[in-house]
Parts: C-alpha cells; sequence; structure tokens
C-alpha cells in the first residue's frame, strides 16, 4: 500500500505531472526539464526527487547534470499508471503544447542551455 501512496503524492502535482509526461518521449536532462517548466533549477530537483522516489523515474548521472526518463521497466504498477497517464492525457491541451515544446527543447544545444543553470 505504502508504494501506491508514494505514487499518487507524487503525482498529486502539476508539474510533477507535465515532468512525466515529457519524459514519455525519452531521457531529458535536468535543464532541458528546468526549461521546459519554467521552475527554479532546485524546485525541479525537488519535483524530480519525488518522482525518482515513488519510483516513477529512473536517473543516470553525467557530470554534474542528472538524467532524467520514465521508470517504463520499473514495477508492474508503475508501468501500468505511466500507461494510463499517457493514455489519458495524451489529449489535454497542456500536455500538447508541452509535448510541442520538449521536441523544441531537444533541439537546442545542450551546452549553451545548461550553462544557464550553472550555479
Amino acid at each position: 500500500m505504502l508504494e501506491i501512496i508514494n505514487i499518487t503524492k507524487a503525482l498529486s502535482d502539476e508539474n510533477r505531472v507535465r515532468a512525466l509526461m515529457m519524459l514519455v518521449e525519452g531521457e531529458l536532462c535536468v535543464c532541458q526539464i528546468i526549461e521546459m517548466l519554467g521552475l527554479a533549477p532546485s524546485t525541479v530537483s525537488k519535483h524530480m526527487s519525488i518522482l525518482r522516489q515513488a519510483g516513477l523515474v529512473d536517473t543516470r548521472k553525467e557530470g554534474r547534470w542528472m538524467y532524467y526518463r520514465s521508470a517504463e521497466k520499473g514495477p508492474p504498477s508503475v508501468r501500468e499508471i505511466l500507461k494510463w497517464l499517457a493514455r489519458h492525457l495524451k489529449t489535454n491541451a497542456r500536455i500538447v503544447k508541452d509535448t510541442r515544446r520538449v521536441r523544441r527543447i531537444r533541439k537546442m544545444g545542450k551546452t549553451e542551455l545548461c550553462a544557464r543553470y550553472r550555479s
């Protein structure tokens, strides 16, 4: 039961759901997620940490940057939830707009983009 409670808590924030939906199309660097959501780096890191702790995203570190991807190879409950979200949100106006924007962000040079968020 604790697993489900952690997942539902993680999904209780619009920005976390938006970030999770962006990862449906593949891995993103934290700076790309920051650019997409328009939030402070520390806020995005906290949101992504909550999603990771709930088992909804996987991570890998490269240098000082963290990369995130949806946990599609995770437990069956996580895979089911990710599929359910994608199915029910694919026509949501906000998610459709975000999807278009994240495709543009993916085309941006990561070196320049990430340089904006170095502290």
